[in-house]
C-alpha cells in the first residue's frame, strides 16, 4: 500500500513537472513565433502569439499545431496600386493547422479566419473629399463617414450651388460590401437631393459611391465580408495556406 502512495506521488510528481516543462516551451515558442512574425510582415510593434491546445510538446513533436491565435493592433496593409497605405486596426486571426519547419524559421497555417476594422476617418481617405462639380454651378464633396445603423454607412455631402454653400449637409445611407476579395466598396441605397435641383445619377454618384482596395494582408489572408460597425467598418476575413512566419 506504501508503494503504491509512493508511486502515485512519484507520478503526480512528473505530470506536474511535465506541465511545467510544457508551460515554459509554449510561452518561449510564442515569443519566437511573434518575433518572426513581426520581422516577416515589417511590423512596428510586437503581435500577440497564443499557441492553442494541451500538450504544447506533442503537437511539437508531430510537427504540426491544432490552433495559433494571432493579434496585430495597428497594421498597415497595402491601398490602391500600393503607394498608398491604409490602417487596419485590431486584426484577429485564427490558424488551424500550422505546420513548421526544423528550425521553426517557416509556419503555415492551413486555413484561417479572422476580424478587423478599418475606422471612418481611414476610409473617408478614399471617398471624394475635394469638392467636385457634378452640374453646371454646383459642386459637392463627401466630408464624413458614421454608423447609419442595420449594417449601413451614413455619407455626409456638402455642396455649394451658384456660389452658395448650402446651409445643411446632405445625408445618404449606403450600403458597403467586399467585391473580388480585395476591395471595399460603398454605393448609395438612393441618391442625395441638393435642393430642387436635380443631376445626373451618373455624376452624383461619383460623389457618393467610392471603393477602397485593401491587399497585402498578413501571410496572404483576403477580405470576405465587411459590415458597417459605430466605430468603423468591420471585416471579416479568411485565406488558406497562410504564412505565419517564414
Amino acid at each position: 500500500m506504501r508503494a503504491l502512495r509512493i508511486l502515485l506521488v512519484v507520478v503526480v510528481i512528473l505530470g506536474g513537472l511535465f506541465v511545467i516543462a510544457d508551460r515554459v516551451a509554449v510561452n518561449f515558442a510564442e515569443g519566437e513565433a511573434a518575433d518572426r512574425l513581426k520581422a516577416t510582415e515589417n511590423l512596428a510593434d510586437t503581435p500577440d502569439v497564443s499557441i492553442k491546445g494541451f500538450p504544447f510538446l506533442t503537437q511539437v513533436a508531430g510537427g504540426s499545431l491544432d490552433e495559433v491565435e494571432v493579434g496585430i493592433q495597428d497594421y498597415e496593409a497595402t491601398a490602391g496600386d500600393g503607394a498608398q497605405k491604409i490602417r487596419i486596426d485590431d486584426l484577429r486571426a485564427d490558424m488551424k493547422g500550422v505546420e513548421f519547419s526544423g528550425d521553426f524559421r517557416s509556419a503555415t497555417a492551413s486555413s484561417a479566419t479572422g476580424t478587423a476594422t478599418v475606422s471612418y476617418d481611414e476610409l473617408l481617405k478614399t471617398a471624394e473629399s475635394e469638392p467636385t462639380q457634378v452640374a453646371p454651378g454646383v459642386t459637392a464633396n463627401v466630408v464624413g463617414l458614421s454608423d447609419g445603423g442595420n449594417g449601413k454607412i451614413k455619407v455626409e455631402v456638402e455642396a455649394t450651388v451658384l456660389g452658395t454653400k448650402l446651409p445643411e449637409p446632405v445625408y445618404v445611407l449606403s450600403s458597403v460590401k467586399v467585391v473580388d476579395g480585395d476591395t471595399v466598396r460603398v454605393q448609395a441605397d438612393a441618391l442625395p437631393k441638393f435642393g430642387s435641383i436635380t443631376l445626373p445619377e451618373s455624376r452624383v454618384r461619383k460623389i457618393t459611391d467610392f471603393q477602397q482596395r485593401i491587399d497585402g494582408l498578413p501571410g496572404g489572408i483576403r477580405l470576405d465580408k465587411v459590415e458597417a460597425g459605430e466605430s468603423g467598418v468591420h471585416i471579416t476575413v479568411e485565406g488558406s495556406d497562410v504564412r505565419l512566419a517564414g
